[in-house]
């Protein structure tokens, strides 16, 4: 996240923005709910309409 969104600004995103498929949750929230680390990257990449070579 921090190579598309910048240090300051990813962190700040990943506590603040609720992803659907995350369950409504940020991505902070699904972490610490022990949601597998890769599933949370999917869902931020396919949120944040990453590029494929970024998965």
């Amino acid at each position: 996240m921090e190579a598309a969104l910048g240090a300051s600004y990813a962190s700040s995103w990943a506590h603040q923005q609720a992803i659907t498929a995350l369950g409504g949750r940020t991505p902070m929230e699904a972490l610490e709910a022990g949601v597998d680390p890769q599933q949370v990257w999917r869902a931020v990449h396919a949120a944040l309409d990453l590029p494929s070579r970024d998965r």
